[in-house]
């Protein structure tokens, strides 16, 4: 069923300003990404261990930051004030990240947590198993190793993706396809450091997850534009493409819709866990279906520019 009928917008119009609003979007990204020296990685890639504990009343962070100024270990003092605290659920659970510290191991983490008991005695449930409800740790080689396959995960699919759209319809619209995708990653990233997001090993799934979302989404529009090339040679190569893409408009805004309501509601209830995947998926669903339009489709105008259909 079509929701919209027949359409006849012209598209390739508005790409001098679709493309000033992309640039616009990712140079803020670039230069949020570059002030925070980079994307904020979470505990899987930087290593560290992640505590995560519950109280009996809800609890302030400063109230955490200001108990945990002086922390003795084995004689040594440290001040773990500045380590990345949160809430997560409710007011009363607290995710505490520490940064790696081989040299203490496993005393490390026990003390904090004693000394966090001894802090708020009239806050900590009963059993201590009531109040401890993770403790997570990743070494800094594997953090760094799984940034590493993180990276070629990405960098794969997009030399991947290059083939096969080469083989399937041309290396023009190949170029398109890449530059699509590589669009909708610079500005999920970018967005995630202006909020100040972790990138952890579920956002790295999310971020494959658009790249295939939009790779669908861009291939019906090429398709539709092969089709129309093969059944009208004489057209303007534009005017073929804003055809095609209106042919594919309803289709590509019931798929959105509905991708965009499921994954909303995943953000909305789905809890802490899922939040940032969620999220992620959300903008990436938006900026998917914007760049096969605005990014992929101009692409292949100005690759083909003077051209006719042939």
């Amino acid at each position: 069923m079509r929701i919209i009928k027949e359409t006849h917008i012209k598209f390739m119009s508005h790409t001098r300003s679709t493309t000033i609003l992309s640039l616009l979007i990712i140079c803020v990204g670039l230069v949020s990404l570059m002030v925070n020296k980079g994307p904020k990685l979470s505990i899987d890639f930087q290593g560290g261990t992640l505590i995560a504990v519950q109280f009996t009343k809800p609890m302030e962070i400063t109230q955490i930051r200001t108990a945990l100024q002086t922390v003795t270990v084995e004689g040594e003092s440290f001040d773990l004030s500045k380590e990345e605290m949160k809430h997560f659920g409710e007011n009363t659970n607290v995710a505490i990240r520490l940064s790696p510290k081989e040299s203490k191991g496993n005393q490390f983490t026990q003390t904090v947590i004693k000394h966090l008991t001894n802090s708020f005695p009239n806050s900590i449930p009963q059993e201590s198993k009531d109040f401890i409800l993770t403790i997570e740790k990743v070494g800094p080689k594997i953090g760094a190793e799984l940034s590493g396959k993180a990276v070629m995960a990405i960098v794969s699919a997009l030399i991947l993706i290059l083939l096969y759209i080469s083989v399937r319809f041309e290396f023009n619209f190949a170029l398109g396809a890449i530059a699509a995708l590589t669009h909708d990653v610079l500005i999920t990233l970018g967005i995630f450091s202006v909020l100040g997001y972790e990138i952890s090993l579920p956002i790295i799934a999310a971020f494959l997850t658009i790249v295939g979302y939009s790779l669908n989404d861009t291939i019906i529009i090429f398709d539709r534009i092969r089709e129309n090339i093969k059944s009208n040679k004489r057209a303007p190569y534009i005017d073929t493409v804003d055809k095609s893409i209106n042919q594919s408009l309803s289709r590509t805004l019931v798929t959105s819709l509905t991708t965009f309501i499921v994954v909303f509601i995943l953000w909305a209830f789905g809890g802490q866990v899922i939040h940032g995947f969620a999220f992620a998926m959300m903008v990436g669903v938006i900026v998917g279906t914007y760049s096969s339009i605005y990014v992929a489709s101009p692409c292949v105008v100005y690759l083909n520019k003077g051209k006719q259909n042939k």
